[in-house]
């Protein structure tokens, strides 16, 4: 595999758009409000949590902290699992097919700053539980659930 190429890349030159397994990594951080962290997505400009597709040789943690520094511009450790969503067939605007599996955190933020890139990111911006937007797709709408089902209308920063 050549670097340059990430592994969805990589794969769909193999495969094209037929429908494959593509497992995915991310998840939500608060603000001191409370609020969560969406972004507005690039490929569909419908709002998700921050996250992408596992590379290979890495861990699902890496590349959750991997993909959250790529795509919100914040430096993040990981505080807790918070579920694995399974149940989604996924059609891109492109015409790529997957069942798509992702495997979400909690985060902490320790540095950087908010930053959106225009491609993959068109904007990022913290919503209250109870006022999100419509979200991008089932497991999204599925962890959103797990979230406010976790930590209702109330949120501490200490646990």
């Amino acid at each position: 595999m050549e670097e340059k190429k990430n592994y969805i890349q990589w794969i769909r030159g193999k495969v094209g758009h037929e429908k494959i397994i593509l497992v995915f990594a991310g998840g939500c951080i608060f603000n001191e409000k409370g609020e969560v962290l969406l972004q507005r997505r690039g490929d569909s400009g419908k709002w998700g949590f921050p996250g992408g597709a596992i590379e290979l040789g890495e861990t699902p943690e890496m590349a959750a902290i991997r993909e959250i520094k790529e795509e919100t511009g914040l430096d993040v450790q990981i505080k807790r699992l918070i579920g694995v969503y399974t149940d989604v067939d996924m059609v891109y605007p492109n015409g790529d097919q997957a069942q798509s599996i992702c495997i979400a955190y909690e985060f902490s933020v320790s540095g950087g700053k908010l930053f959106c890139d225009q491609h993959e990111t068109l904007e990022l911006k913290y919503f209250s539980l109870d006022a999100m937007p419509e979200l991008f797709c089932k497991q999204h709408e599925e962890l959103f659930c797990d979230i406010k089902a976790r930590y209702g209308m109330v949120f501490s920063l200490e646990e």
